[in-house]
């Protein structure tokens, strides 16, 4: 029989203060969150993307980033440069808005389905259906409870995880406006009116899901999920939900060709970082999903520890496979038998299976076990406990709910004590994966910027390299800083080879390497061969250009050279100050005073607030006079 949805007339005050206080609690959870810094993948999505600089310019976003193929991801992000430039308040701000319009949306669509009255109407193990009284409280709970876990942190607090969280909003407006669209369809009105209100919802829904196929591929899973919740709570049958429905998911289907589009245009594989091509074997990927969904439901119920990023994860062996295997085949095994005889349970392990699947089944280059996956999957845990805890204690279920939303949001907050700082959160990842290469050689990164750690950066990438001995960028940063130790230009040398043995066309390597042979005595030629190697590979490389320029003027008889290189460098950077200060100085040595001056004078123009610039051009002019 299909099932009816009925709601009271008045309005329900519980309603509004559970909204109230989800926004409240997750207002305090995430209050030290707002001067978080970017980080990581922040910096290519966020600081380097020269498409969020503009509205305009922000529905094509750069290739080889987390907002590629994303264009409504790019278009929040947007919206926050024009608000705030790079400053963090208002990413956090919005990530945060996003969080809570997401829990509230949840809180919305548990209640309106347990409210359910006939049909495949929620029963509890016990097999009582939820008293109305009970249903504004439970469905409160677990909206609760999923707002403040701990293991939303990473969605939240990390900016460019809106990603996850964004979409998932979209994903749970796709089934409330569909929900409340069946809703106007059994309104007691009757006549066209009605009917124009559902399809108005309907068309909302739609409009949702398109939103957020434009935000993060996972959406893909949307449209099954209406139809799965239509046949389980309304219709009653798959038949039925298309007999009603059949316009509805035709045009939510159609969604699906954007998100083709969009990942098409990202080469089918997310830039080399996904794929079945993405350097990673399939079957190593899918065993290690094992793992990572087994460790996936443990921090569910036992958010410790929590880990900002896993890096690669292997399965050697078989021994690694079978523990989570397990777990995760009987339990869906489960699913499938519950889909057919407790369809209500059935959709609730689909709703985590479902939307785990498109990142459990394509693997991942870089990352195999993460989890802001968890974003939209822990809402089905959470009512499965929510559910659980009332059905154990009944009248008293309130109090359990209450220490449990404390519980979870001291340690959300706790939680982003560990992201207040790039060292912090590193730190802590190195801490808990010690042989996590990425944590090690981001946590070196992070530790070269600060005063007085240019030891533990340099400690930091030398574990990165023996961890990942072809591991180009650790070599060649763990270069650059030995270069500033005393005694360590060979050491230094050393690594800037291995890079370019790694990457022999790397113009950024051959350059640090002819930095570092030029202070080596003896080594002054090496190291031109290396800038002329470094101009070859990228011809308006005016770093290289002015180093070579420098070391030049250093070398007895190629003071002329020395200026033609600096030439090069003004002609491919007229804005650059220090040039024009590289060649005035330059032809100032080699005697032509004219034109040192000129050199000097565009020097000021550039800098008219830098002293030394006026000093020299002063110079220049009062030995000119002279002569």
């Amino acid at each position: 029989m299909p099932a009816r949805i009925v709601f009271p007339r008045r309005a329900d005050w519980r309603l509004a203060a559970g909204g109230a206080v989800i926004v409240a609690m997750a207002a305090v959870a995430y209050a030290r969150t707002f001067s978080v810094p970017l980080l990581f993948d922040d910096a290519t999505s966020i600081v380097e993307n020269p498409t969020i600089r503009h509205l305009s310019t922000a529905f094509w976003p750069p290739a080889a980033t987390t907002v590629s193929g994303r264009p409504v991801l790019n278009l929040s992000l947007a919206v926050n440069h024009a608000i705030s430039g790079t400053a963090v308040w208002s990413y956090h701000a919005l990530n945060l808005a996003v969080h809570v319009l997401a829990g509230l949306t949840l809180f919305g669509i548990v209640r309106r389905t347990l409210r359910l009255r006939s049909g495949q109407a929620l029963r509890l193990p016990s097999g009582q259906a939820l008293a109305p009284s009970d249903t504004t409280l439970v469905a409160f709970a677990a909206s609760l409870l999923w707002t403040l876990h701990p293991l939303q942190t990473e969605s939240v607090t990390y900016v460019i995880q809106r990603a996850e969280s964004l979409m998932g909003l979209f994903y749970l407006l796709t089934l409330y406006c569909f929900i409340r669209g069946v809703c106007a369809e059994h309104a007691d009105a009757s006549g066209p009116r009605a009917g124009r209100a559902s399809w108005v919802w309907f068309v909302l829904s739609v409009a949702s899901c398109l939103l957020g196929m434009a935000t993060k591929e996972v959406m893909v899973s949307a449209p099954l999920i209406v139809l799965l919740y239509d046949r389980t709570f309304v219709a009653g049958a798959f038949r039925e939900a298309w007999h009603r429905h059949r316009g509805l998911y035709v045009a939510l289907a159609a969604t699906w060709m954007l998100l083709a589009a969009l990942v098409a245009h990202t080469g089918w594989d997310r830039g080399g970082t996904s794929g079945f091509d993405g350097g990673v074997s399939p079957w190593t990927y899918w065993l290690t999903q094992f793992q990572a969904v087994t460790r996936y439901l443990w921090l569910s119920v036992w958010p410790h520890p929590l880990v900002f990023e896993y890096g690669p994860v292997r399965v050697d062996r078989w021994g690694d496979v079978i523990p989570g295997a397990l777990v995760v085949v009987p339990l869906a095994a489960t699913v499938l038998l519950a889909l057919w005889r407790w369809p209500v349970w059935g959709f609730m392990g689909s709703w985590f299976f479902l939307i785990l699947a498109p990142t459990s089944v394509m693997p991942g280059k870089l990352q195999m076990v993460v989890e802001h996956r968890m974003y939209l999957p822990l809402a089905a845990v959470m009512v499965l406990v929510a559910i659980g805890i009332h059905e154990a204690v009944r009248q008293r279920s309130w109090i359990v709910f209450a220490v449990l939303a404390l519980g979870l949001g001291a340690l959300t907050a706790r939680r982003n004590q560990d992201y207040q700082t790039a060292a912090a959160i590193w730190g802590d990842t190195v801490a808990r994966r010690p042989d996590n290469v990425r944590a090690r050689y981001n946590l070196g990164a992070v530790l070269a910027q600060m005063p007085g750690r240019l030891a533990d950066a340099i400690a930091e990438y030398e574990q990165a390299v023996r961890l990942q001995p072809d591991y180009f960028e650790a070599h060649n940063n763990l270069g650059i800083l030995l270069t500033q130790m005393p005694g360590q230009l060979a050491d230094a040398i050393v690594h800037f080879e291995a890079a370019l043995r790694l990457m022999p066309d790397s113009a950024r390597a051959h350059n640090n390497l002819a930095n570092a042979l030029a202070q080596m005595p003896g080594r002054m030629a090496d190291a031109i061969a290396e800038y002329e190697q470094a101009v070859r590979l990228q011809p308006d490389y005016v770093e290289a250009l002015s180093n070579m320029g420098a070391v030049l003027e250093q070398m007895p008889g190629r003071l002329a050279d020395a200026v033609a290189e600096y030439e090069q460098v003004v002609r491919l950077r007229p804005d650059y100050a220090p040039g024009w200060h590289n060649l005035g100085a330059a032809l100032y040595h080699l005697g032509d005073l004219p034109a040192a001056a000129a050199a000097f004078r565009e020097e000021v123009r550039l800098s008219p607030d830098d002293p030394a610039a006026r000093q020299a051009l002063t110079t220049v002019l009062e030995q000119a006079r002279e002569h």
